[in-house]
Formats: C-alpha cells, structure tokens, sequence
C-alpha cells in the first residue's frame, strides 16, 4: 500500500521532554453540563471531511504511521498531525487557549490521562454518544474508568502505562508476594532494597496512590470528597512512612524520579525498583538479572497507577464522524499491536495474549496483570490541586515525622477547598 506523506505542523511552543506522563498546569473551573450542551456537542456528528490531531511531539513517532494508513485510504478525510510541545504544561496551555476560544483548530486532542475529567467538566470535549458512540468493550476496563467522568465516556484511550516491580534476582531469588515478604527479603542485603520516587513532584503522588490504593483505600469517594481519612487509606500512607523509616524503601528515593531509579536498578544499587515499563529495555542492556511483576501491596498484587493518553473530539469540531472513526481506528488490533511492538503499552486486552510480542517482550503479561489491577489517578477536573495536596502532606510526613492523621488531615481539607 503506497502511503501519502505525512503534514506535521510545526509545534506552538518548546519545552523540555515529560518524564512521567501526569504533571499539568492550573485546572480551570468547570461548568456544569445539561441537555442542550450535550445535544450541541453531537452535532455535526454526521459531518465527515479533513480533520486535525492534535499531540505532544515526545510520543507523535508511534502515531505517524497509523495516520498514514488512516490517510491512504481516507483521501477525503486526511488526518493532518499537529505536533504541540513535549512538555505537559505546554501541551495543556496550547489546547486549553484554543477551546476557551472556541475554535475547531484540533478536531482530535490526544489528553494526558488526568486531563479528560477537566476537558469534560469545562465542556471542551463532545460525549462518545449516540452517533459517537464507540464499543470499549474490548480495552482493559481501568483505561475506559480514566476516560470517563460522571458516568459518561468523553474520551477514548489511545495507550496506557502501568508501572512494575523489578527485581535483581543476584540479590533476591523468589518473587515477594505481597509487602510484608518485600521488606523481609531484603534483610543482609548490602545493596538498598527498594527505590521508587518520592521526590516532591507527580511522582510522589502516584506512589503514594499506589499505597492507599495498595491498601484498599482510595483518595476520593464516588461523590469525589476526599477519602484520604478512612482506616485503610491511612494504613497505606503509614506503610510508606513506616517502610522509609525503616530502610525498606531506599534514602534516596525521596530525590528520585523514574531516571535516578532507572540509573539505581541499571547499575546493581538496589534489590528492587519500581518503575514503568521502559526500563526493561535499559536493565538488560545494562546486563542485569531480572524479572518484573506487578506491584507488590498489604495483601498480594498491588495497585498501579494509570498513565498514557486519551483521544478527546473538540465540542467545536466541525467533522465529528471522521473524528470518532479516527479514534477507533487507532484502536485496532494492528494500530494496537505496533504501539505494543514500539514499548507504548496498548489499550485493547488482546494484544496482551499475542505469543509473539510476549516472546519479544517478555514484560508484558507481567504488564497486563498491572493493568487490570490498575486504577486511574483521581478523575477529578482539579486534579493539579489534588496532586499538589499528597504531595506537600506524604512528602512532610516522610522527611519531617508529620503524623499520618495530620497528614490526613491536612490533605482532606486541602482537597476540598480545591472544589471549592
């Protein structure tokens, strides 16, 4: 199949490249939705002709030739890539200053996870509905919860991420099955036992998430009030204070993001690391004996944190069926297996189960089992507020003997006056 060349459009602004998908600037207030925005929002859903998408340029190389299928035989409805900038903030300000405009300059918008429940409250995005409506039927459930708020899907995932638990297996031989049998394994190791990130940025919020989540608490109730307060989502906090304190999560992790625990796990410094899937290919370059599984917590299999992105349709887009077509198309099994085939972790549960890939990379049953034990960060439109909130509170309680009920304390209190 001959294919046409790809439009790039030259991004609006530059920014150093996201390490972890996840940090975003100020959330905008939010409107309430009703019957008439809604029936604005699906129209046009008939009305098909060229559209845009819009994307940060750090991940745009896995979607240049799915665009390129898509345009070879689409000749009437060209999908035209706008690259927007590597960095998160960037990226976010770019669209949010276009949709406050009004304008149906990016038709699709591929959205950091923690973007879709803003871009939905603030009725930025056309509900996946009625004749938008696209089967998920088929993509692992924790990714269709991230791309839905209040009930209603307003976005499709495109791809996801799910962080793992390595494990030098020269330093320890059996997989731990829960946390407690973690810490115990490390006892007599010279080397650290576990880094993970607790350096005060988005990084400390997904594994304290991990924690609370990992201990059957959560930080928001289906009402979105903060939950932080409940019996177990404080045995999870005190958890990761106890198992800092006590040498089980390593000193220098509350200076780590994913490149200084990479570097910790590469270089033989530590029994454990908690990291995304990327690293795979970094340890066994580095020639190091490992495995992966997922997550350890209080109880057996852990709970990770979702990253990746959602495919959002602009409320303004004039061309909203080749939209939705475009972003199911994404989804196929080929689209969904060259993602797979290029380490960004797809969305349709099959791929999980294709011999070959699993042959190629052996991480990612390891990865699916992640996945599907997975939950979102909190789907809240003020969810930078919320970040910062875990952040400041878990980061004093490690460093500075905060207790965990005034750590609580101070985290609820700071959630709500967030929805304020």
């Amino acid at each position: 199949m001959t294919t046409k060349r790809l439009t790039v459009i030259g991004a609006v602004c530059t920014a150093a490249a996201l390490a972890l998908a996840g940090c975003s600037s100020e959330t905008s207030t939010p409107s309430s939705a009703d019957s008439s925005s809604t029936s604005e929002a699906t129209a046009g859903a008939a009305d098909r002709g060229p559209i845009t998408f819009a994307m940060g340029k750090n991940d745009t190389d896995k979607l240049q030739p799915v665009i390129e299928k898509w345009n070879a035989d689409h000749p009437d409805e060209q999908v035209t890539l706008k690259e927007l900038a590597g960095e998160a903030d960037a990226q976010r300000e770019t669209l949010v200053q276009s949709l406050q405009a009004g304008s149906s300059d990016y038709d699709v918008m591929a959205l950091d996870v923690i973007w879709t429940a803003d871009f939905a409250a603030n009725q930025y995005l056309a509900p996946l509905e009625g004749d938008l409506a696209v089967d998920t039927s088929g993509l692992l459930p924790a990714t269709v919860e991230s791309a839905t708020y209040q009930g209603t899907l307003y976005a499709l995932p495109q791809n996801t991420n799910g962080q793992l638990l390595f494990r030098n297996t020269d330093l320890v031989t059996d997989a731990p099955a829960n946390w407690k049998e973690l810490a115990e394994s490390c006892q007599g190791l010279s080397e650290d036992c576990l880094t993970l990130q607790l350096k005060q940025y988005e990084g400390l919020t997904v594994n304290t998430t991990n924690f609370i989540n990992g201990w059957g608490g959560s930080v928001l109730d289906d009402s979105e009030a903060p939950a932080v307060e409940t019996d177990q989502a404080k045995e999870g906090i005190q958890a990761l204070v106890d198992g800092y304190a006590d040498g089980t999560i390593a000193k220098g992790s509350t200076s780590a993001t994913e490149e200084e625990t990479n570097l910790a796990f590469t270089e033989g410094k530590t029994a454990y690391a908690v990291n995304w899937p990327y690293m795979y290919t970094n340890a066994k370059e580095a020639g190091i004996n490992f495995e992966v599984t997922p997550l350890v917590a209080k109880d057996g299999t852990g709970v990770s944190t979702l990253g990746g992105y959602n495919n959002g349709i602009n409320v303004n887009s004039k061309h909203k069926a080749t939209a939705r077509d475009f972003i199911e198309f994404i989804i196929n099994e080929d689209n969904q297996a060259s993602f797979a085939d290029n380490s960004f972790p797809p969305v349709l549960a099959s791929i999980y189960e294709d011999a070959t890939l699993v042959e190629k990379y052996p991480y990612l049953p390891a990865l699916k089992e992640s996945l599907e034990n997975a939950k979102p960060r909190p789907v809240s439109p003020f969810y930078t507020a919320i970040s910062k909130a875990i952040q400041d509170n878990t980061y004093a309680a490690i460093t500075a003997g905060k207790s965990v009920d005034d750590t609580t304390k101070d985290m609820a209190a700071a959630i709500s006056q967030a929805a304020k």
